[in-house]
């Protein structure tokens, strides 16, 4: 009997499909496991197996088709086998229309849009014979000797347009000539998740956003002291990441969740690491952060980010954070405000640690100081709330010798 392959639902959240590979075509015989397609999805490109055995019928998908859970992709079963009748049955979305759609897509993605428009800035006409009264008066201004200058008025007659780029010595700037462009590419189903959630998540949550200033000296000295020690070099951010479980160990208030009709305070914790990628942002989740020491918090976190950036992370590594970190000190932002990550109630961006002047024992000196904002979903955590956790995070990472208890 004949079986039709749809699309099925590869991740929790996914709505829709891009075939980024097909690796069948008909006559091509299957078995169930093998690989039949690379599925790029909201949150990962995986690879879409077959549950059949038999031979390739009939293909509807093509490479760079974007397919709606449900929608034809093969026919699989008995050579000569009559298949026409699944051919018939309905589906989420017509395979034509994503078809066409797709290819019209695919077309201009490949092929970036242009549209050229000559803009001339400026134009020079007949030798000057006349001058109207605001452009004498202009000139007396800038000091222009009007036998040097070409007018565009009428019967050559200058203008004050004509004056408007002159300069005192006569020099008038030539006309510039430029063009007007653009590209357009396809939008990947990563960034219209990205898209959505962050949007459904600023729009749906009333965020609050809290400051504290950090003195770093101590924890700079720390991360000196470890890696001179240590075979696996502790990064600032791997700092961060343990100092802000054990701040939520000790204050566990902000490590819960808005869910409606109850609020969810999580007993567990577990740290979404967000990384920037060519397409977005990826927030791959180091799960109990609170139980591993520094040297599995660095192993884990290089091993998710380097994960990240060659799509290879897979949907469990990005589910189950409780709380978000955002790290924009490496890029040398000093401080920003982060938009919260669903279904967190608060996410944390970290700044830039910078040197600057600071009083010590009533001398100045230079001290590491770095800003770090906490961004709240007020529907469940109070201003005071998020306060206190930045106290005892401050409190934390300003002694980090803690981190090693």
């Amino acid at each position: 009997m004949a079986e039709a392959i749809r699309l099925g639902r590869m991740t929790d959240t996914m709505e829709e499909g891009f075939i980024a590979e097909l690796n069948i075509k008909v006559g091509d015989k299957l078995k169930a496991g093998d690989t039949i397609a690379e599925v790029e999805t909201d949150k990962a490109t995986l690879p879409l197996e077959s549950y059949f055995n038999g031979t390739v019928l009939h293909v509807t998908a093509k490479k760079g088709d974007t397919l709606k859970i449900g929608d034809l992709i093969a026919i699989v079963g008995k050579e000569g086998e009559d298949f026409s009748a699944l051919l018939k049955e309905p589906t989420a979305n017509s395979p034509q229309s994503a078809v066409k759609t797709e290819k019209e897509l695919k077309s201009e993605s490949s092929t970036p849009k242009s549209e050229t428009k000559v803009v001339e800035a400026g134009a020079l006409s007949d030798a000057r014979v006349k001058a109207s009264p605001l452009a004498r008066m202009i000139a007396k201004e800038k000091g222009i000797n009007l036998s040097q200058i070409k007018g565009t008025g009428e019967e050559g007659r200058i203008v004050k347009r004509d004056l408007e780029n002159t300069s005192a010595s006569g020099f008038t700037a030539a006309p510039f000539v430029g063009t007007e462009s653009f590209r357009e590419v396809r939008v990947s189903q990563m960034r219209k998740t990205i898209a959505k959630r962050l949007s459904e998540s600023k729009n749906g949550a009333p965020h609050f956003y809290l400051t504290v200033d950090l003195n770093m000296d101590n924890a700079t000295a720390f991360r000196s002291q470890l890696n001179n020690v240590l075979p696996i070099k502790i990064s600032f951010n791997d700092i961060v990441i343990k100092a802000v479980a054990k701040a939520i160990r000790q204050y566990p208030a902000v490590n819960c969740s808005w869910l409606g009709d109850t609020i969810r305070y999580n007993e567990h914790i577990h740290i979404g690491m967000a990384v920037a990628v060519e397409e977005g942002l990826l927030v791959p989740v180091i799960k109990f952060a609170d139980g591993k020491h520094l040297q599995q918090i660095s192993t884990e976190a290089k091993t998710l980010a380097e994960k990240a950036t060659t799509k290879k992370l897979q949907p469990n590594e990005m589910e189950g954070n409780t709380f978000t970190i955002s790290n924009l000190g490496m890029l040398g932002i000093e401080e920003f405000t982060a938009v919260i990550n669903p279904p967190d109630a608060s996410i944390l961006a970290v700044g830039a640690i910078r040197q600057e002047p600071v009083i010590i024992n009533g001398e100045i000196k230079t001290g590491s100081r770095m800003k770090v904002t906490l961004s709240c979903d007020h529907r469940v955590v109070d201003g005071a709330t998020g306060a206190k956790f930045l106290q005892v995070l401050k409190n934390v990472l300003e002694n980090p010798v803690s981190l090693l208890l």
